[in-house]
């Protein structure tokens, strides 16, 4: 290639909740192993093809640590196995049901099978002892960059320091015991961000993260460091990433692409195309891979179009080659979009090809795309680009039960020696400081299994808590015990990383 017009960086945020024992259907454990085989694997899959390749810095992937500690889970491996297994039955009941019928819907029940059995082979091949081998032979080969972030996904800007630093450094440290990587960029929960945080990842030993663009008023162009810290943070540019995934439109929505709204309840499995906006399920088309297979060659091609037409109005612009930063949740390829992991693997293909270059944002780095310093705003990549997902009225009460948890547990008896105990009291404060309720509350997407979880891990913190500040050691330990067989991540997780809980006014008893 020559002088590259530009820069692309694609960013995929990998997330889940913890699920582990926490409901099934339809939101709990289902939603961990649907993501799991319909998203992580075949990305999965799509990255070693290029490592294989001998490409390197393909995209920047963030893991969030609550994600990867439920794809090491034992437990949870041992019931995703189970779960593909039933999606294989499942496919091969369509088959009999749709024998004779519409020979679409007998193609579609052939392809599921297929794909459950690949999928099944994959699982029981590679990922027999979890995803942190299957990780770190991508991180090792650089066909990623790796990002990490604060263990439970917490909405940072709500936290007390003390409380945020250590959800920070529990987190990094998770990524690097999983991998042996300590990540040196991180996908700030939520993107949300408040002016300081900045002095925060610098001393945790971060120095890049990204920010949703309406907090650098759509200056995207390059990173940016951060007040005056080294650390730099790099926009997302929407323009180019709404292209695909907006909150009115965007490609998932072509009337060819597999609907995933649509179920046959007898198999579970997805037989129709969007066929359109407004047609109910029992009037959607049968999938077409042929129709859909033409829509994603048609929308790789129109993204490529957009990204070489935003980086040369960036040079143009700016007098030097601009930067594109494109990012969307891990589980838009494949999970919510089923075509998704084929128009992904196209794109990144075809831009090289387009004249523009293809790497990570250590890669954009080391081109040269970094701008001068800013002073970053309170924001987010919620709505209304700033903290109302997280702080509104709507959740005011998840906000006040969040600062309540935080404010007991800095006030628990510190401890010399380390104390299973305090360490699960943390672990349920920080599974109920977890963004994902409020967001799941706000939205309106199963927001009384959020409430719920909320509600569940605030009451067991406080539980422990009470246990411990009444000096109950025998059934603080046995109680504690019994909450870690079900809310058990981050197993290295000491409580003596807060500075409130680390001293000598209360040693742990044996």
């Amino acid at each position: 290639m020559n002088q590259p017009v530009g820069t692309f960086c694609l960013v995929l945020h990998s997330h889940l909740p913890w699920l582990p024992h926490h409901g099934s259907w339809p939101v709990g454990e289902e939603w961990l192993y649907q993501a799991w085989a319909h998203s992580y694997l075949p990305v999965v899959e799509l990255l070693q093809r290029f490592a294989d390749d001998g490409h390197r810095d393909v995209l920047t992937l963030g893991v969030t640590p609550v994600l990867a500690a439920q794809l090491d889970d034992p437990y949870a491996l041992r019931a995703f196995h189970d779960w593909l297994g039933l999606w294989r039955l499942r496919t091969e009941y369509a088959a009999g049901r749709w024998r004779g019928g519409d020979p679409l819907l007998s193609e579609l029940a052939a392809a599921e099978y297929r794909a459950a059995a690949r999928a099944l082979a994959e699982f029981e091949s590679r990922w027999r002892h979890g995803f942190s081998p299957v990780l770190r032979s991508l991180v090792d080969s650089r066909v990623i960059e790796l990002l990490g972030g604060p263990a439970t996904h917490p909405f940072q800007p709500l936290l007390r320091q003390p409380v945020r630093e250590f959800a920070l450094r529990t987190g990094l440290a998770d990524t690097e015991l999983r991998v042996g990587y300590r990540p040196e960029g991180i996908w700030a929960p939520e993107c949300g961000f408040a002016p300081g945080m900045e002095r925060d990842y610098a001393a945790a030993g971060v120095r890049r993260f990204l920010v949703d663009g309406p907090a650098l008023r759509g200056d995207t162009h390059a990173a940016r460091p951060v007040g005056g810290s080294d650390v730099v943070c790099f926009g997302r540019d929407l323009e180019v990433t709404y292209r695909v995934w907006s909150p009115k439109a965007g490609y998932p929505g072509n009337a060819a692409y597999r609907d995933f709204h649509t179920y046959d309840h007898p198999s579970g499995l997805k037989p129709a195309r969007v066929t359109g906006k407004h047609v109910p399920p029992e009037h959607k088309k049968p999938y077409d891979p042929g129709l859909a297979a033409a829509a994603v060659r048609r929308h790789a091609k129109d993204f490529v179009d957009v990204v070489v037409a935003r980086v040369r109005d960036l040079q143009e612009r700016h007098g030097k080659p601009g930067l594109v930063v494109a990012a969307y949740d891990t589980e838009l390829f494949g999970h919510w979009w089923y075509e998704g992991p084929a128009w992904l693997e196209t794109v990144l293909r075809t831009l090289p090809e387009a004249g523009v270059r293809v790497t990570t944002l250590r890669g954009a780095l080391a081109a040269g795309h970094l701008g001068t310093p800013v002073e970053l705003p309170a924001s987010s990549w919620g709505s209304g680009k700033d903290w109302r997902v997280w702080d509104g009225a709507q959740v005011s009460d998840l906000v006040d039960g969040g600062a309540a948890i935080q404010d007991e547990l800095l006030a628990l008896p510190a401890t010399a020696l380390r104390d299973p105990v305090l360490d699960q009291t943390v672990r349920e404060a920080l599974l109920a400081l977890s963004s994902d309720w409020a967001f799941m509350v706000t939205k309106d997407s199963a927001a009384d299994y959020a409430r719920r979880r909320a509600k569940v891990h605030g009451e067991r913190f406080a539980e422990l808590a009470a246990l411990v500040r009444a000096g109950d050691r025998d059934r603080a330990r046995s109680r504690a015990a019994e909450l870690r067989a079900e809310d058990g991540p981050f197993g290295h997780l000491d409580a003596r990383g807060i500075p409130a809980l680390r001293g000598s006014r209360l040693p742990c008893v044996s």
